[in-house]
């Protein structure tokens, strides 16, 4: 066998992260307020009828809301760890962490409101005015 590929170990790691993912979605109350702003963002998203390019965007910028909090997660989890009792530099790491989400959530705002934002209006507008 190619000592540079080991499939079980692949797999296996594949398996790993979707367990993660689960986890992620299942047990976190924020991950799940992201994951339905998600679907909310995708349902308007093809009621818009967007280009590809839009879609890119779009996608990104909910991978990037995903991912942020997955890293803030996996941060406050190993912090409670390493320290189960309070201390000043674990809330420091973990309110950065937070605020790390935040600043990607806010970007993610502004990118669907450029995106969005305007075609919704016309519609909205157009739909109330006929």
């Amino acid at each position: 066998m190619n000592p540079w590929i080991d499939i079980r170990k692949n797999l296996r790691s594949f398996r790993f992260a979707f367990a993660g993912i689960h986890a992620l979605f299942r047990y976190e109350n924020n991950a799940k307020i992201h994951l339905l702003a998600a679907f909310a963002v995708v349902f308007i998203s093809f009621w818009l009828d967007l280009t590809r390019a839009e879609w890119a965007i779009i996608l990104t910028q909910i991978g990037l809301v995903w991912m942020a909090e997955a890293f803030n997660t996996a941060v406050e989890k190993l912090a409670d760890v390493a320290s189960p009792d309070y201390h000043p530099q674990i809330k420091a790491v973990k309110d950065i962490s937070a605020g790390a989400v935040l600043l990607v959530v806010l970007v993610a705002v502004v990118v669907g409101l450029l995106i969005l934002g305007e075609k919704l209006w016309f519609l909205i507008t157009h739909l109330l005015i006929h």
